[in-house]
Protein backbone atom coordinates (compact mmCIF):
# COMPACT_ATOMS: atom_id res chain seq x y z
CA UNK A 1 0.00 0.00 0.00
CA UNK A 2 1.32 3.41 -0.93
CA UNK A 3 1.71 5.68 2.09
CA UNK A 4 0.40 9.17 1.40
CA UNK A 5 -0.12 12.08 3.79
CA UNK A 6 -3.44 12.79 2.10
CA UNK A 7 -6.67 11.62 3.76
CA UNK A 8 -5.05 9.00 5.99
CA UNK A 9 -7.16 9.66 9.11
CA UNK A 10 -10.93 9.26 8.81
CA UNK A 11 -12.74 11.56 11.24
CA UNK A 12 -16.31 10.26 11.44
CA UNK A 13 -18.98 12.57 12.88
CA UNK A 14 -22.65 13.34 12.51
CA UNK A 15 -23.74 16.14 14.83
CA UNK A 16 -23.04 19.78 15.59
CA UNK A 17 -21.26 19.10 18.93
CA UNK A 18 -18.91 16.69 17.17
CA UNK A 19 -18.02 19.35 14.61
CA UNK A 20 -17.18 21.75 17.45
CA UNK A 21 -15.10 19.30 19.47
CA UNK A 22 -13.22 17.77 16.55
CA UNK A 23 -12.53 20.99 14.62
CA UNK A 24 -9.11 21.65 16.13
CA UNK A 25 -8.02 18.05 15.60
CA UNK A 26 -9.05 18.25 11.95
CA UNK A 27 -7.12 21.50 11.51
CA UNK A 28 -4.02 20.03 13.16
CA UNK A 29 -4.14 16.93 10.97
CA UNK A 30 -4.37 19.14 7.90
CA UNK A 31 -4.44 17.20 4.60
CA UNK A 32 -4.24 13.92 6.52
CA UNK A 33 -7.82 14.44 7.78
CA UNK A 34 -10.70 12.92 5.86
CA UNK A 35 -13.93 14.22 7.42
CA UNK A 36 -17.00 12.02 6.93
CA UNK A 37 -20.39 13.40 8.03
CA UNK A 38 -23.03 10.70 8.49
CA UNK A 39 -25.86 13.24 8.46
CA UNK A 40 -27.24 12.03 11.80
CA UNK A 41 -28.30 15.61 12.58
CA UNK A 42 -27.96 17.49 9.35
CA UNK A 43 -29.57 20.76 8.33
CA UNK A 44 -28.14 24.14 7.44
CA UNK A 45 -28.99 25.65 10.82
CA UNK A 46 -27.33 22.90 12.88
CA UNK A 47 -24.40 21.69 10.80
CA UNK A 48 -23.66 23.25 7.42
CA UNK A 49 -23.16 26.81 8.64
CA UNK A 50 -20.78 25.48 11.28
CA UNK A 51 -18.29 24.43 8.62
CA UNK A 52 -17.64 28.04 7.63
CA UNK A 53 -17.67 29.28 11.22
CA UNK A 54 -15.18 26.63 12.37
CA UNK A 55 -13.02 26.81 9.26
CA UNK A 56 -13.49 23.14 8.37
CA UNK A 57 -13.20 21.54 4.93
CA UNK A 58 -16.33 20.27 3.21
CA UNK A 59 -16.92 16.71 4.49
CA UNK A 60 -17.93 13.62 2.60
CA UNK A 61 -21.66 13.27 3.27
CA UNK A 62 -23.54 10.03 3.69
CA UNK A 63 -27.19 9.85 2.67
CA UNK A 64 -30.18 8.06 4.12
CA UNK A 65 -29.09 8.36 7.77
CA UNK A 66 -30.61 11.49 9.28
CA UNK A 67 -34.17 11.46 10.59
CA UNK A 68 -34.31 7.68 10.95
CA UNK A 69 -34.64 5.47 14.03
CA UNK A 70 -31.49 4.67 15.99
CA UNK A 71 -31.17 1.14 14.57
CA UNK A 72 -31.71 2.30 11.00
CA UNK A 73 -29.26 5.19 11.44
CA UNK A 74 -26.53 2.86 12.64
CA UNK A 75 -27.27 0.24 9.96
CA UNK A 76 -27.29 2.80 7.13
CA UNK A 77 -24.11 4.49 8.33
CA UNK A 78 -22.39 1.11 8.78
CA UNK A 79 -23.15 0.06 5.22
CA UNK A 80 -22.06 3.38 3.71
CA UNK A 81 -18.87 3.66 5.78
CA UNK A 82 -17.87 0.08 5.07
CA UNK A 83 -18.27 0.66 1.34
CA UNK A 84 -16.11 3.78 1.49
CA UNK A 85 -13.41 2.22 3.65
CA UNK A 86 -13.26 -0.79 1.33
CA UNK A 87 -12.64 1.52 -1.64
CA UNK A 88 -10.36 3.99 0.17
CA UNK A 89 -9.01 2.51 3.38
CA UNK A 90 -7.88 5.01 6.06
CA UNK A 91 -4.92 4.23 8.30
CA UNK A 92 -6.78 5.31 11.44
CA UNK A 93 -10.32 6.30 12.44
CA UNK A 94 -11.19 9.02 14.96
CA UNK A 95 -14.62 9.26 16.60
CA UNK A 96 -15.83 11.50 19.42
CA UNK A 97 -18.34 10.97 22.18
CA UNK A 98 -21.40 8.77 22.14
CA UNK A 99 -23.46 9.46 19.02
CA UNK A 100 -24.84 6.92 16.56
CA UNK A 101 -22.30 8.31 14.08
CA UNK A 102 -19.44 7.58 16.49
CA UNK A 103 -20.69 4.05 17.12
CA UNK A 104 -20.97 3.41 13.37
CA UNK A 105 -17.44 4.63 12.75
CA UNK A 106 -16.13 2.49 15.60
CA UNK A 107 -17.85 -0.68 14.41
CA UNK A 108 -16.57 -0.30 10.84
CA UNK A 109 -13.03 0.43 12.04
CA UNK A 110 -13.13 -2.69 14.18
CA UNK A 111 -14.57 -4.84 11.41
CA UNK A 112 -11.81 -3.75 9.03
CA UNK A 113 -9.01 -3.88 11.64
CA UNK A 114 -8.31 -0.16 11.37
CA UNK A 115 -6.88 1.49 14.53
CA UNK A 116 -9.63 3.36 16.36
CA UNK A 117 -9.13 6.47 18.49
CA UNK A 118 -12.01 7.44 20.79
CA UNK A 119 -12.08 11.09 21.81
CA UNK A 120 -13.93 11.62 25.11
CA UNK A 121 -13.58 8.06 26.41
CA UNK A 122 -14.57 6.84 29.85
CA UNK A 123 -17.68 8.97 30.41
CA UNK A 124 -20.42 7.08 32.24
CA UNK A 125 -23.88 8.04 33.49
CA UNK A 126 -24.66 4.47 34.64
CA UNK A 127 -28.13 5.10 33.24
CA UNK A 128 -29.16 2.25 30.96
CA UNK A 129 -32.18 4.22 29.76
CA UNK A 130 -29.83 6.49 27.80
CA UNK A 131 -28.98 5.22 24.29
CA UNK A 132 -25.78 7.28 24.49
CA UNK A 133 -24.61 5.27 27.48
CA UNK A 134 -24.72 2.05 25.46
CA UNK A 135 -22.95 3.76 22.55
CA UNK A 136 -20.07 5.08 24.66
CA UNK A 137 -19.53 1.76 26.46
CA UNK A 138 -19.41 -0.14 23.15
CA UNK A 139 -17.03 2.36 21.55
CA UNK A 140 -14.67 2.16 24.53
CA UNK A 141 -14.57 -1.63 24.26
CA UNK A 142 -13.62 -1.36 20.58
CA UNK A 143 -11.14 1.52 20.72
CA UNK A 144 -7.39 1.00 20.46
CA UNK A 145 -6.61 4.39 22.00
CA UNK A 146 -9.01 5.84 24.57
CA UNK A 147 -8.60 9.59 25.08
CA UNK A 148 -9.95 10.15 28.58
CA UNK A 149 -10.69 13.81 29.33
CA UNK A 150 -10.05 13.54 33.07
CA UNK A 151 -8.38 11.22 35.60
CA UNK A 152 -11.88 10.26 36.76
CA UNK A 153 -12.64 8.96 33.26
CA UNK A 154 -9.40 7.00 33.27
CA UNK A 155 -10.28 5.44 36.62
CA UNK A 156 -13.68 4.43 35.26
CA UNK A 157 -12.06 2.66 32.31
CA UNK A 158 -9.55 0.88 34.53
CA UNK A 159 -12.38 -0.28 36.79
CA UNK A 160 -14.04 -1.81 33.73
CA UNK A 161 -10.89 -3.76 32.90
CA UNK A 162 -9.56 -1.63 30.06
CA UNK A 163 -5.80 -2.07 29.79
CA UNK A 164 -3.88 0.93 31.10
CA UNK A 165 -1.69 1.13 28.00
CA UNK A 166 -4.77 1.83 25.85
CA UNK A 167 -5.74 4.92 27.91
CA UNK A 168 -4.38 8.45 27.59
CA UNK A 169 -5.58 11.33 29.77
CA UNK A 170 -5.69 14.15 27.23
CA UNK A 171 -8.08 16.74 28.62
CA UNK A 172 -11.23 17.69 26.74
CA UNK A 173 -11.14 19.49 23.39
CA UNK A 174 -14.02 21.68 24.58
CA UNK A 175 -11.52 23.94 26.36
CA UNK A 176 -9.77 25.05 23.19
CA UNK A 177 -13.08 25.12 21.28
CA UNK A 178 -14.51 27.64 23.73
CA UNK A 179 -11.36 29.75 23.86
CA UNK A 180 -11.02 29.90 20.09
CA UNK A 181 -14.68 30.58 19.29
CA UNK A 182 -15.69 33.05 22.03
CA UNK A 183 -16.14 36.40 20.25
CA UNK A 184 -14.16 39.46 21.39
CA UNK A 185 -15.64 41.59 24.17
CA UNK A 186 -16.85 44.35 21.83
CA UNK A 187 -18.68 41.89 19.60
CA UNK A 188 -20.27 40.27 22.64
CA UNK A 189 -21.48 43.67 23.87
CA UNK A 190 -23.03 44.40 20.47
CA UNK A 191 -24.81 41.03 20.47
CA UNK A 192 -26.29 41.62 23.92
CA UNK A 193 -27.37 45.11 22.91
CA UNK A 194 -29.15 43.77 19.81
CA UNK A 195 -31.19 41.45 22.05
CA UNK A 196 -31.84 44.10 24.68
CA UNK A 197 -29.86 42.20 27.31
CA UNK A 198 -27.47 43.34 30.03
CA UNK A 199 -24.40 41.36 31.11
CA UNK A 200 -25.11 39.18 34.16
CA UNK A 201 -28.77 40.14 33.86
CA UNK A 202 -30.50 37.21 32.15
CA UNK A 203 -30.92 33.42 32.16
CA UNK A 204 -29.88 31.36 29.12
CA UNK A 205 -31.74 28.07 28.63
CA UNK A 206 -31.60 25.15 26.19
CA UNK A 207 -33.88 22.12 26.03
CA UNK A 208 -33.51 19.34 23.49
CA UNK A 209 -33.03 15.90 25.07
CA UNK A 210 -35.81 13.33 24.49
CA UNK A 211 -36.26 12.80 28.25
CA UNK A 212 -37.40 16.44 28.49
CA UNK A 213 -39.22 16.84 25.18
CA UNK A 214 -40.90 13.57 24.18
CA UNK A 215 -43.43 13.47 27.04
CA UNK A 216 -45.74 16.51 26.74
CA UNK A 217 -46.32 16.59 30.51
CA UNK A 218 -42.58 16.70 31.23
CA UNK A 219 -41.99 19.29 28.52
CA UNK A 220 -44.79 21.46 29.94
CA UNK A 221 -43.26 21.25 33.43
CA UNK A 222 -39.83 22.31 32.17
CA UNK A 223 -41.27 25.21 30.20
CA UNK A 224 -43.39 26.35 33.14
CA UNK A 225 -40.32 26.43 35.37
CA UNK A 226 -38.40 28.46 32.78
CA UNK A 227 -41.32 30.83 32.29
CA UNK A 228 -41.53 31.36 36.06
CA UNK A 229 -37.87 32.39 36.11
CA UNK A 230 -38.91 35.15 33.74
CA UNK A 231 -40.44 36.96 36.71
CA UNK A 232 -36.90 37.33 38.11
CA UNK A 233 -34.74 37.83 35.01
CA UNK A 234 -35.27 37.67 31.25
CA UNK A 235 -34.99 34.10 29.96
CA UNK A 236 -33.36 33.62 26.55
CA UNK A 237 -34.23 30.33 24.85
CA UNK A 238 -32.45 29.35 21.61
CA UNK A 239 -34.99 26.83 20.36
CA UNK A 240 -33.88 23.58 18.79
CA UNK A 241 -36.06 22.68 15.75
CA UNK A 242 -36.98 19.32 17.28
CA UNK A 243 -38.04 21.00 20.53
CA UNK A 244 -40.12 23.59 18.68
CA UNK A 245 -41.95 20.80 16.85
CA UNK A 246 -42.69 19.05 20.15
CA UNK A 247 -43.95 22.27 21.73
CA UNK A 248 -46.25 22.97 18.82
CA UNK A 249 -47.55 19.39 18.74
CA UNK A 250 -48.32 19.51 22.47
CA UNK A 251 -50.08 22.88 22.24
CA UNK A 252 -47.56 24.52 24.59
CA UNK A 253 -46.67 27.62 22.56
CA UNK A 254 -48.27 30.03 25.10
CA UNK A 255 -45.63 28.96 27.64
CA UNK A 256 -43.01 30.63 25.45
CA UNK A 257 -44.61 34.06 25.82
CA UNK A 258 -42.59 34.92 28.94
CA UNK A 259 -39.28 34.08 27.23
CA UNK A 260 -37.11 35.61 24.55
CA UNK A 261 -37.16 32.83 21.97
CA UNK A 262 -34.48 32.88 19.27
CA UNK A 263 -33.52 30.39 16.58
CA UNK A 264 -30.53 28.04 16.69
CA UNK A 265 -27.42 30.17 17.03
CA UNK A 266 -23.92 30.01 15.64
CA UNK A 267 -21.49 28.51 18.12
CA UNK A 268 -19.75 31.81 18.80
CA UNK A 269 -23.09 33.51 19.41
CA UNK A 270 -24.09 30.87 21.93
CA UNK A 271 -20.77 31.19 23.74
CA UNK A 272 -21.20 34.96 23.90
CA UNK A 273 -24.64 34.57 25.44
CA UNK A 274 -23.38 31.95 27.86
CA UNK A 275 -20.38 34.04 28.90
CA UNK A 276 -22.57 36.85 30.21
CA UNK A 277 -25.58 34.90 31.53
CA UNK A 278 -26.28 35.17 35.25
CA UNK A 279 -27.28 31.49 35.02
CA UNK A 280 -27.68 28.75 32.45
CA UNK A 281 -30.39 26.08 32.57
CA UNK A 282 -29.79 23.22 30.14
CA UNK A 283 -29.99 19.49 29.48
CA UNK A 284 -26.95 19.57 27.18
CA UNK A 285 -23.83 17.56 27.89
CA UNK A 286 -21.59 20.05 26.11
CA UNK A 287 -22.94 22.99 28.09
CA UNK A 288 -21.90 21.19 31.29
CA UNK A 289 -18.32 21.44 30.03
CA UNK A 290 -18.50 24.87 28.42
CA UNK A 291 -19.71 26.59 31.59
CA UNK A 292 -16.57 25.42 33.42
CA UNK A 293 -14.43 27.24 30.84
CA UNK A 294 -16.63 30.35 30.87
CA UNK A 295 -16.95 30.43 34.67
CA UNK A 296 -20.77 30.50 34.75
CA UNK A 297 -23.27 28.63 36.99
CA UNK A 298 -25.52 25.96 35.50
CA UNK A 299 -28.64 24.02 36.45
CA UNK A 300 -28.63 20.70 34.56
CA UNK A 301 -32.14 19.38 33.91
CA UNK A 302 -31.54 15.65 33.72
CA UNK A 303 -31.95 12.54 35.83
CA UNK A 304 -28.33 11.47 35.39
CA UNK A 305 -25.06 12.81 34.03
CA UNK A 306 -21.83 11.42 32.63
CA UNK A 307 -19.89 14.58 33.55
CA UNK A 308 -19.61 14.67 37.37
CA UNK A 309 -16.55 16.95 37.26
CA UNK A 310 -18.72 20.02 36.69
CA UNK A 311 -20.79 19.45 39.83
CA UNK A 312 -18.15 20.19 42.43
CA UNK A 313 -18.47 23.92 41.80
CA UNK A 314 -20.19 24.91 38.59
CA UNK A 315 -23.43 22.95 38.27
CA UNK A 316 -26.43 21.41 40.03
CA UNK A 317 -28.28 18.34 38.76
CA UNK A 318 -32.08 18.36 39.03
CA UNK A 319 -34.85 16.24 37.53
CA UNK A 320 -37.55 17.96 35.47
CA UNK A 321 -39.97 19.63 37.86
CA UNK A 322 -40.06 22.16 40.69
CA UNK A 323 -36.44 21.53 41.52
CA UNK A 324 -35.45 23.59 38.48
CA UNK A 325 -36.69 26.85 39.91
CA UNK A 326 -35.41 26.10 43.41
CA UNK A 327 -31.88 25.32 42.16
CA UNK A 328 -31.93 28.35 39.86
CA UNK A 329 -32.87 30.74 42.64
CA UNK A 330 -30.17 29.31 44.92
CA UNK A 331 -27.55 30.00 42.27
CA UNK A 332 -28.92 33.44 41.41
CA UNK A 333 -28.87 34.37 45.11
CA UNK A 334 -25.07 34.05 45.05
CA UNK A 335 -25.03 37.13 42.82
CA UNK A 336 -21.85 38.83 41.67
CA UNK A 337 -19.78 37.18 44.39
CA UNK A 338 -20.73 33.74 43.08
CA UNK A 339 -19.90 34.71 39.48
CA UNK A 340 -16.48 36.02 40.52
CA UNK A 341 -15.78 32.82 42.45
CA UNK A 342 -16.55 30.60 39.45
CA UNK A 343 -14.56 32.83 37.09
CA UNK A 344 -11.48 32.31 39.29
CA UNK A 345 -11.63 28.50 39.12
CA UNK A 346 -9.83 26.39 36.50
CA UNK A 347 -11.86 24.09 34.30
CA UNK A 348 -11.58 20.43 35.32
CA UNK A 349 -11.33 19.57 31.62
CA UNK A 350 -7.73 20.55 31.03
CA UNK A 351 -5.43 23.28 29.81
CA UNK A 352 -6.52 23.67 26.19
CA UNK A 353 -4.00 21.29 24.61
CA UNK A 354 -6.22 18.20 24.24
CA UNK A 355 -6.56 18.53 20.45
CA UNK A 356 -2.79 18.68 20.00
CA UNK A 357 -2.32 15.62 22.19
CA UNK A 358 -4.96 13.64 20.33
CA UNK A 359 -3.66 14.63 16.89
CA UNK A 360 -0.18 13.54 18.02
CA UNK A 361 -1.61 10.21 19.16
CA UNK A 362 -3.21 9.71 15.74
CA UNK A 363 0.13 10.42 14.07
CA UNK A 364 1.98 8.06 16.39
CA UNK A 365 -0.58 5.33 15.72
CA UNK A 366 -0.07 5.57 11.96
CA UNK A 367 3.72 5.70 12.21
CA UNK A 368 3.67 2.68 14.51
CA UNK A 369 1.25 0.55 12.49
CA UNK A 370 2.38 1.42 8.94
CA UNK A 371 5.62 -0.05 7.63
CA UNK A 372 6.28 2.96 5.44
CA UNK A 373 5.46 5.40 8.23
CA UNK A 374 9.03 5.73 9.43
CA UNK A 375 10.09 7.05 6.04
CA UNK A 376 7.79 10.06 6.02
CA UNK A 377 7.39 13.25 8.03
CA UNK A 378 4.81 14.07 10.67
CA UNK A 379 1.12 14.29 9.78
CA UNK A 380 0.22 16.96 12.30
CA UNK A 381 0.39 20.59 11.24
CA UNK A 382 2.91 22.73 13.13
Amino acid sequence: MTFSPERTVAVVLGTRPELVKLADIVRLLGPAARVIHTGQHYDDALSADFLDELGLPEPEYLTGVGGRSRAVQVAAALAALDERFAADRPLAVVVQGDTNAALSGALVANARSIPLIHVEAGLRSHDRAMPEEHNRVLIDRLADILCAPTPHNRDQLLAEGVADERIEVTGNTVVEAVRENLPPRRERARLLGDLGLEADGYVLATVHRPENTDDPAVLAEVLRELAALGHTLPVVLPLHPRTRNRIEAAGLLPLLDRMTVIGPTAYGTFLALARHAALLVSDSGGVQEETTVLGRPLVVVRRSTERPEAFDDFADLVAPGPGIGAAAHRRLAEGTRGLHRLASLPSPYGDGTASRRIADLATATILRDTPLGASRGPLVAT
